[in-house]
């Protein structure tokens, strides 16, 4: 008995659309597997972020400062003061172990420390603060009245507390950092507290992806 394997009109056409769509399937995953893994970073991913796009801040010398001017190095942007107790002298402290570990990559990170207290922090002071964690530290300084713009454009909180006297306020602010990549696009927001080893990792990625 021979079995009849002829299909009809309709169901010729199911089956060529089934055979397209597993084509189509089959096709989609072969391109997937072929695209380029994209960087597994352990710190906030930001790409593409319409945010924290840069600065025009003087720096601890003096001198006008923009990310245009760390073309070709990974930029970490850090914002606090520095008579904070805690947060900020670790965080930059960790920045001088994470320019440690890139070994000789070294040269290829650029710490950049924005102070949020312009009232107390002079030029003078802030390189003196620089000159404890790493010589090629730099702090920039915005006059008060580019602050609050500053902060805006970073999405930082910071809020004066006040002391027993006028002069011995502190202030609570943000305490992540933001990276960005050799050709000054923002990548990354790096968590505090996350640790040197992490955010080392994380900025190899960045030079091998650049």
């Amino acid at each position: 008995m021979k079995t009849n394997l002829t299909l009809q009109p309709g169901r010729r056409r199911a089956a060529k659309r089934l055979a397209g769509v597993a084509a189509l399937s089959i096709a989609s995953g072969w391109l997937m597997g072929c695209a380029p893994d994209k960087p597994q970073f352990k710190s906030i991913d930001l790409t593409g972020a319409d945010y924290a796009q840069g600065f025009s801040l003087a720096d601890h010398n003096g001198q006008l400062r923009t990310l245009q001017d760390f073309s070709g190095r990974i930029v970490v942007v850090f914002f606090g003061f520095t008579q904070c107790p805690d947060v900020c002298p670790t965080s930059m402290a960790e920045l001088a172990e994470v320019k440690q570990l890139l070994g000789p990559d070294a040269d290829k990170l650029q710490a950049v420390f924005i102070t949020l207290d312009p009232e107390r922090d002079t030029p003078a002071l802030l390189k003196a603060y620089m000159g404890n964690f790493d010589p090629g530290f730099l702090a920039l300084r915005p006059e008060p009245g580019q602050l609050a713009q500053v902060a805006r454009d970073f999405k930082i909180y910071y809020k004066k507390v006040d002391g027993k006297t006028p002069g011995s306020y502190s202030l609570d602010h943000s305490a992540g950092s933001y990276v960005f990549d050799q050709k000054g696009r923002i990548r990354l927001y790096n968590r505090y507290g996350s640790g040197a080893q992490m955010l080392a990792s994380d900025i190899r990625l960045l030079l091998k992806s650049s």
